[in-house]
């Protein structure tokens, strides 16, 4: 099917890079989320991120002016409804995810494609909840989303070829490469990536070694441009332990237990840059490790 209009659900750091690339690529966008300073908030960061691409030289201001006229918000959920394409990019908790898809069911178009964002939540089961499972798929853009490269696209076990084929161009036009991934939990960024981070946790609770030493020795002895707890900090240590969650519970493995350190930093509310605490203080001028 020829999508035109993008519906945004969620207006954080995942759901206004989404929003840049559709409207950079020449979709017309609606984002909605639940209150006027989050949304106002987003555009004001696309604005900042597409003036930086013009500043690089990468997009002409001809091309910021026209993405951001395509950019329109709303808070009402209903009036994202009848886009061709929905991304949900709310908080990784299956719950609310699947209070939204019930509430936008009444306001779709026969046609409309159902997705989520979700980083490691099974589609299949998110799917069943709506009355279109053959319209639906999993829809995993990497952060930040205007410089990542790769679009994860994850069947549920109704998700129909043409449905796949439709988001498949969708990411080509994107500019952006698609991976196929089977619906199983975290599915393929994840479900490697995460255990690694989990294990970095692990080596700091252990003793093993110190933020700084850990990020260093990954960054310089396996030319990772960022250390894993780096990279934890900047994912989300609260987004860290749900992936970690849906792993241990959903492949019953124990490997994938979530570190107590890491349990214990969200419960202190330290969830990294968002926060300006987690592995690093970000108060000052310069990040300082906490441990």
């Amino acid at each position: 099917m020829d999508i035109r209009s993008v519906g945004v659900i969620g207006a954080g750091q995942m759901g206004n890079g989404i929003a840049h690339v559709f409207a950079l690529a020449g979709y017309d966008v609606l984002m909605t989320d639940i209150s006027d300073e989050a949304l106002a908030k987003a555009v004001a960061i696309i604005d900042r991120n597409l003036e930086r691409q013009v500043s690089r030289g990468k997009i002409s201001a001809e091309d910021k002016a026209a993405a951001m006229s395509r950019i329109k918000t709303t808070r009402s959920l209903a009036d994202v409804g009848p886009s061709d394409l929905i991304i949900e990019a709310a908080t990784e908790r299956e719950t609310v995810k699947q209070a939204i898809f019930e509430d936008l069911l009444p306001h779709l178009k026969p046609h409309t494609i159902l997705t989520s964002n979700t980083s490691s939540i099974s589609i299949t089961r998110l799917a069943s909840r709506t009355d279109r499972p053959e319209k639906f798929m999993g829809f995993h853009f990497m952060n930040p989303v205007p410089v990542m490269q790769l679009v994860e696209l994850i069947r549920g076990i109704a998700t129909d070829q043409e449905t796949w084929e439709s988001l498949h161009e969708v990411v080509r036009r994107l500019g952006k490469t698609a991976s196929s991934s089977e619906d199983f939990p975290a599915f393929i960024v994840n479900r490697i990536l995460m255990p690694m981070i989990n294990e970095a946790v692990y080596t700091l609770y252990e003793g093993v070694g110190s933020v700084k030493s850990i990020d260093e020795s990954l960054k310089l002895g396996a030319n990772h441009p960022m250390g894993p707890l780096e990279l934890a900090d900047f994912i989300g240590l609260d987004t860290c332990l749900s992936i970690m969650n849906v792993l241990h519970e959903g492949l019953a493995d124990t490997k994938y237990r979530p570190c107590p350190l890491l349990t214990k930093y969200v419960e202190a509310g330290w969830l990294g840059r968002k926060t300006q605490r987690g592995f690093y203080d970000y108060r000052g001028e310069v990040p300082v490790p906490t441990r």
